[in-house]
């Protein structure tokens, strides 16, 4: 008999032998996310292109998991795993869509290609990973989590390839839930700031970021711990919420939506217009080695695709 993942309530046993998969789970927030719901119970999946560190994290793990090396931009691959999931740990009643990736600098500097795979990594690899693991959610009445971003709430400069795909899957999210909800599926939008992963650590290094900051307001502009982070995602995941913040004051951002774009406009016209026209060469975001996340082309190492886009690189992590 298949369980029903329909528990409203927090409390000790909600996620225990409940089959958890998380994309992006090699590093950063979906690695967190993926120990905590070990530590609650949880059967974890571990999907993401670094398949040595997911390995390693899944035997790590305080609990039963495996790992799979796959693109979520390739539906064909993402179905085969979908299904390995399904054979090797049971059926998923708990999908977190973490796996992301970033561009930073001017549009008309941006390598298009590069633009464009960003958008398809954050926004179609998010639909692809819900459309696989949907007919599992329908069937246990599972729930959804897709991992946003403040960006998805406050568009800002320099990152229009990440700021189109979180409002993208923000507005996916929402799409969906209500499609499932008459089907006892929940679908949950995880609205995150800047936290202190490996990403954030080395983009700070870089000039594209300083700029980006530097119109930032605080606390918009700050970065935190990510365990708060992990722990309301969690929080989120055991009760089935539709929102989940952190830190809780990007709440008060939903309030201040509509004037947003003007009063990021006026910071950072303010200081861009003081770079005039110094160089502000794009950054992609690349993996361990150079590896970019889920980005190269076939035959194509991820390196040889971005080395061009300058020294200046921020390595891979999830949304």
């Amino acid at each position: 008999m298949r369980t029903r993942f329909r528990l409203c309530r927090t409390g000790a046993g909600i996620l225990e032998g409940r089959v958890a998969v998380v994309t992006g789970a090699a590093r950063g927030l979906g690695e967190g996310v993926a120990y905590a719901l070990a530590e609650r119970g949880a059967r974890v999946a571990l999907l993401g292109l670094e398949g040595e560190r997911l390995g390693r994290l899944a035997a790590e793990l305080p609990g039963p998991a495996a790992h799979w090396t796959v693109d979520v931009t390739d539906p064909d691959a993402l179905a085969a795993a979908a299904e390995a999931v399904r054979y090797t740990l049971g059926e998923p009643s708990v999908v977190v869509a973490n796996a992301g990736v970033a561009l930073g600098g001017r549009l008309a500097e941006c390598d298009p290609e590069v633009w464009r795979r960003v958008v398809e990594v954050n926004l179609v690899g998010s639909a692809l990973t819900a459309r696989c693991f949907l007919p599992d959610l329908l069937r246990t009445h599972g729930y959804y989590l897709q991992v946003a971003s403040l960006a998805a709430l406050a568009p800002a400069p320099l990152l229009t390839a990440y700021c189109a795909s979180k409002s993208g899957v923000e507005a996916f999210a929402h799409a969906l839930r209500a499609e499932v909800a008459h089907q006892g599926v929940g679908v949950g939008i995880a609205y995150l700031s800047w936290a202190d992963t490996e990403m954030i650590r080395a983009a700070d290094q870089t000039v594209v970021f300083r700029v980006l900051r530097a119109h930032l307001p605080w606390p918009a502009s700050a970065t935190h711990d990510t365990a708060p982070f992990v722990r309301a995602m969690v929080r989120g995941i055991e009760r089935r919420s539709t929102s989940v913040y952190a830190p809780p004051w990007l709440r008060g951002v939903l309030v201040a939506r509509a004037c947003l774009p003007s009063v990021v406009t006026h910071r950072s016209r303010r200081v861009l217009a003081a770079r005039e026209d110094a160089s502000l060469p794009p950054t992609g975001l690349l993996g361990p080695g150079g590896a970019a996340a889920g980005t190269a082309a076939p035959g194509q190492s991820h390196r040889d695709r971005y080395h061009r886009l300058g020294e200046e690189s921020w390595p891979y992590d999830t949304a």
